[in-house]
């Protein structure tokens, strides 16, 4: 199971190199030393990112790949590769498309503890923990309903679930390609205010420009995954996420322990 990747949209922007260095190169590496282990399967991490601006949501895994950053655009050449060894009968792989992965894991135990932190929810709670300043928010005039950006969140349990699934359909298939997602779409603003409900905090929101990369909406279509893995996430509510990373960050203010 390949999850290692830079994951962040704007950075990429600013060092692309950097991206196509660990995203592409280093898969290919993977993908040579799995050729030279004898290692036949391999459930690589991709993402929603690969879908670019879609032309209608929820999106399928039949749309368009056609990223607007270089992060998507990465991941979509890894996608790439584990398909062109895949044609070669070098590996049997399936590409698992995450929309925003979040939530804590193992009852609120196993929560996100990135440095410097980027995503939204964690961003949200350390505000309300008193642990920064404000949240920002960055774009305020989308073509959406409060003109906030809107994404899919999928806790990291019910991505778990999906894996495990797809090693296990591997072992018929040579090529798999599901969407991961909840199939709900919810506001950068909608997380702020569920942030508040659930940790009984107020705190500051600032607005900012919009971020290059950022598309407008972003929600899955899983139906694929569903019918064909028997996939059904556990955790549909947003405020029921948000809950588990809550309960985590505050048993961990200072994240894990370097």
């Amino acid at each position: 199971m390949h999850f290692a990747a830079f994951i962040e949209a704007g950075e990429s922007f600013q060092q692309p190199l950097k991206y196509y260095q660990n995203n592409v190169s280093n898969t290919q590496t993977v993908l040579s030393a799995m050729e030279a282990a004898g290692v036949e399967r391999l459930v690589f991490s991709s993402t929603a990112a690969v879908y670019g601006v879609p032309e209608k949501v929820p999106i399928r895994e039949d749309s368009a790949t056609t990223p607007i950053n270089p992060y998507g655009e990465t991941k979509l050449a890894a996608e790439r590769l584990c398909q062109e060894r895949s044609q070669k009968g070098k590996v049997r792989y399936a590409t698992l498309r995450y929309f925003n992965a979040c939530g804590a894991g193992n009852n609120g135990a196993l929560g996100e503890d990135h440095r410097p932190e980027s995503h939204l929810i964690p961003l949200a709670i350390r505000a309300a923990m008193g642990k920064a300043s404000e949240v920002k928010i960055y774009g305020t005039d989308y073509p959406t309903e409060d003109g906030t950006c809107v994404r899919d969140f999928i806790h990291v349990e019910d991505l778990c679930r999906a894996h495990l699934l797809a090693l296990k359909r591997l072992e018929e298939e040579a090529e798999l390609v599901y969407n991961l997602g909840n199939g709900n779409g919810h506001s950068v603003r909608e997380v702020i205010e569920t942030v508040k409900k659930v940790s009984g905090k107020e705190f500051e929101v600032a607005e900012s420009e919009r971020r290059a990369g950022d598309p407008p909406v972003l929600t899955s279509d899983a139906t694929k995954a569903i019918n064909e893995l028997g996939w059904k996430t556990e955790f549909t509510e947003l405020e029921k996420i948000i809950e588990t990373a809550w309960r985590w960050h505050n048993e961990h203010p200072d994240g894990y322990p370097d």
